[in-house]
């Protein structure tokens, strides 16, 4: 935090020394300007060359002051997004995720594990990892963590990894990366699909249209030439400009207005685009997965960095038709809409085909990115390793802690053996659904090349389940019992379709009565135990237990014990056996004494 703190000091100094130069530079405008007006007056009125030099000078001083006072308001805008990149990253380590999307959109109740382990939504993991600026890096950021890999893209995932770890050494390229101006830039999506606009407009690149288009403006100025130093009468370049406004309308204005139309949004994104392919042009990567995606942008014959340049220029060029007099100017004197159409035909042909591949490519980076900045904020978070058994469950933890609890966190010890089944009982606030989840988040970031939250971590690909959330639906009549039975049905699916596959359950059956919820959690356990599915299961039902004494080879029991003295005392330790105490009786008993 106090590197972040001290970069954002220093670019505060910066943008208040930039910001004193404001006031100079409106006074040099107007100081500079108004000499460039008088001084012309009197050189007309003087008929003084000397004095129509000097005016001249002053107004090219007006330009230059006024171009630098541009640029100093531009250093101060990026300075201050990269001030308020530090500051966020402060708000984070404090705890505050406001700053940074929550992923509500991809909450999905019916998932195999993101809404039991808090993956998406406020405060959740997406929550605080989530620094993408583009659409499509967001999107990929949620399918990574939505999507477990399979057991043969374990060297992928090692690669990821990597390329995370090189990453988040690049403090400055991923605030430079997180800085880009990209709310309002990308408020649109499907940027690839739009540039398609202008195919209906193939005849105006034929070589002869160019001939003709060059005779005319050929033309057009010799008349000019002629008109001024001969005796060619004023109107015939005149009506020449008249056939050039003619000829544009009648054949560019609707191919110009649709394409402007089209993509005329799209020019805010293709700028972020470019900025943020420059970025990555000026970086030397080592990972081969970095190196592998930094080829994709920068091939020999089609160049990311020179194609986004190019198209961004277009679309200034169409900007520039909003004014209308600079419009009839150019078409004029350049028929211009004929070249921009023309200079777009040509981009369309060299580059249009790459432009999807491009976008895609900078989303992995924006992802890979965000993934980094979570690497580079977590020191304490450690690195798993990948285990080759694709066809067991490998997990073997070792002062694993929840991500969520920081520094507050007791760790915790534990190791999965494959096909096997792990009851784990304790106490209300014990620390039994935290430990589950601590279990399956840890998986999903192993499973993503991110840093994990233990010491140690070895763990192997393999399907994940969760069933910690159920809830029920009375907008389409669903029970909270039908709803645990549906959530079940799910899981046996998911698991005969997945193998292996780690199912992970805080209590089964809540809805019904203890005696049925002891028979149906024996009955589900003893059929599931028949497939290749290894799992743990919370519970307060202690008789469920008795399972590890019937099948001892195959099941175990762990618990969270507490100590009821004065006060109730938590350890939030797992240990091997059953749970002796419990604390629903003595608080609520608390409760009626003090109300008594």
């Amino acid at each position: 935090m106090r590197h972040y703190q001290a970069c954002a000091d220093k670019l505060g100094k910066e943008i208040v020394g930039l910001g004193k130069k404001g006031p100079l530079f409106l006074v040099g405008e107007l100081l500079s300007f108004i000499s460039f007006l008088v001084l012309a007056f009197f050189a007309l009125y003087e008929k003084d060359w000397l004095m129509g030099g000097e005016s001249v000078c002053s107004l090219i001083t007006y330009l230059v002051i006024r171009y630098t006072d541009q640029w100093n308001d531009a250093q101060i805008d990026d300075l201050t997004r990269h001030q308020q990149t530090y500051l966020h990253e402060i708000s984070y380590l404090q705890g505050d995720f406001n700053s940074f999307d929550e992923g509500s959109e991809f909450v999905d109740a019916s998932h195999p594990f993101t809404f039991d382990l808090d993956v998406f939504g406020k405060d959740s993991l997406f929550n605080r990892i989530c620094r993408t600026v583009t659409p499509g890096g967001k999107r990929m950021l949620a399918e990574s963590l939505m999507t477990l890999p399979k057991a043969s893209e374990l060297d992928f995932i090692n690669r990821k990894r990597e390329a995370i770890d090189e990453l988040a050494q690049m403090e400055p390229l991923r605030v430079d990366f997180l800085s880009v101006d990209s709310r309002k830039a990308f408020s649109q999506t499907g940027a690839d699909g739009s540039l398609s606009a202008l195919n209906d407009a193939k005849v105006l690149s034929h070589p002869s249209i160019l001939y003709i288009a060059d005779l005319l403006i050929l033309g057009f100025w010799v008349t000019v030439f002629l008109s001024v130093f001969t005796p060619l009468p004023a109107n015939v370049p005149i009506t020449w400009g008249l056939l050039h406004i003619v000829l544009m309308i009648a054949f560019c204005a609707k191919p110009l207005k649709r394409t402007s139309v089209a993509i005329g949004k799209l020019h805010g994104e293709m700028k972020a685009y470019a900025t943020l392919v420059n970025l990555l042009q000026q970086t030397s990567f080592k990972a081969s997965y970095n190196q592998e995606l930094y080829q994709r942008l920068f091939a020999d014959k089609a160049n990311a960095s020179v194609a986004f340049r190019q198209l961004t220029r277009i679309l200034d060029s169409i900007d520039r038709r909003g004014n209308e007099v600079a419009m009839l100017v150019f078409n004029v004197c350049w028929l211009n809409d004929y070249f921009i159409i023309r200079r777009y035909r040509r981009w369309q042909r060299l580059y249009a085909d790459e432009v999807g591949m491009w976008i895609e490519t900078v989303s992995r980076f924006d992802a890979l990115i965000s993934m980094a900045t979570f690497r580079a904020n977590e020191p304490d978070a450690g690195r798993a390793e990948l285990a080759d058994n694709p066809d067991e469950v490998v997990y073997e933890g070792k002062g694993l802690w929840h991500p969520f609890l920081g520094a507050r966190a007791v760790r915790n010890d534990f190791t999965i053996l494959n096909n096997h089944y792990y009851i784990v009982t304790g106490a209300n606030m014990a620390g039994k659904s935290t430990f589950l989840r601590t279990i399956g988040m840890n998986c999903l970031l192993a499973m993503n090349g991110m840093p994990v939250f233990a010491t140690s971590l070895k763990v192997s690909l393999f399907n994940l389940f969760t069933s910690m959330r159920t809830t029920d639906d009375l907008s389409r009549g669903i029970s909270y019992f039908n709803a645990e039975l549906l959530r079940l049905q799910q899981l046996m699916d998911s698991c005969r379709q997945h193998h292996p596959t780690l199912i992970i359950l805080d209590e089964i059956l809540k809805g019904t009565n203890s005696a049925d919820k002891l028979g149906g959690s024996r009955l589900f356990l003893q059929t599931i135990s028949r497939q290749p599915v290894t799992g743990i299961i919370a519970t307060h039902d202690l008789a469920l237990s008795q399972m590890a004494d019937e099948y001892p080879d195959r099941f175990h029991c762990w618990c969270f014990e507490i100590e009821l003295g004065t006060d109730v005392t938590y350890s939030y330790r797992i240990t091997p056996g059953v749970a002796k105490n419990q604390n629903a009786t003595y608080l609520l008993r608390q409760i009626i004494c003090a109300e008594e």
